[in-house]
């Protein structure tokens, strides 16, 4: 079986693409420069904004070390690795070069949207990761919204099929971590998306022990946030009012709320 894996250049795309690479899963590797990961606030946030803002993306770079370590291209000696950009994601050279590595299966993380043309040329076995519970939390910022509406345990990621409508493709399989006391907001994104690498790799194997992977439609479009839906005014709620330990208070029974029903492969 001949796996290429599409993602970002964040530590938790490179994470993923480390858990392939040790398990001797990967044939092509990918990897889109993504924008910088410690943005720059606007001037003009409130200073309580400012603070938050700072704060926020301090503890997620905290976070992602602690749990991510720190990796670039040179790990994955012995496979193919292809530097990519936004705009080159969709061109012809890019297409050739995986279409020339001929695999069997492609799997995308973090990286922007394919086109039509990039889409047909991939193989049947063509998954996503999408950091976010689908249908509920499609979109951007994903991993943030159920904790900003006070559902920590909404909190994961979905292994869909990829096809051309955002996060919308049949759902193979939903993946959750587990909450314990002390998580907050990045450490459940963190273990999230362990969790999912570490389904992702019990998915492949099913994958080539020749069993089938059935895929549910998603019946609901849920909610699409879009990028413009998140502001840094938003942090109010995740550290002014609970100060970062809505885990806790979900623990504690503080938060009640039903559960996700979500599907499973295994």
């Amino acid at each position: 079986m001949k796996m290429i894996f599409l993602t970002g250049s964040h530590p938790r795309h490179l994470y993923v693409a480390k858990k392939l690479y040790d398990e001797h899963l990967l044939s092509g590797l990918l990897i889109e420069v993504r924008e910088e990961f410690m943005p720059v606030p606007d001037d003009q946030l409130s200073p309580i904004d400012r603070q938050n803002f700072e704060r926020h993306f301090l503890d997620r770079q905290t976070s992602e070390e602690r749990f991510f370590g720190s990796l670039d291209s040179s790990y994955f000696s012995g496979i193919p690795v292809y530097p990519a950009t936004k705009e080159n994601l969709n061109d012809e050279q890019t297409r050739q070069w995986i279409q020339n590595l001929q695999p069997d299966i492609a799997v995308s993380y973090g990286i922007h949207k394919l086109n039509e043309d990039m889409l047909a040329s991939l193989p049947a076995y063509a998954w996503n990761i999408h950091g976010g519970l689908s249908p509920w939390y499609r979109g951007n910022t994903t991993l943030f919204w159920p904790f900003y509406f006070l559902k920590p345990n909404w909190t994961g990621m979905t292994i869909h099929k990829l096809t051309s409508k955002l996060d919308g493709g049949g759902i193979i399989h939903h993946s959750v971590p587990v909450l314990e006391r002390g998580d907050g907001i990045h450490d459940v994104a963190c273990k999230a998306v362990i969790q999912a690498s570490e389904d992702l790799i019990k998915l492949l194997q099913l994958v080539s022990e020749g069993l089938p992977i059935h895929a549910v439609p998603q019946k609901s479009n849920g909610k699409l946030f879009t990028s413009a839906d998140w502001r840094p005014q938003h942090l109010r709620m995740i550290y002014n009012t609970f100060n970062n330990d809505i885990v806790d208070q979900y623990l504690d029974g503080k938060l009640e709320g039903a559960e996700p029903k979500l599907i499973k492969a295994f």
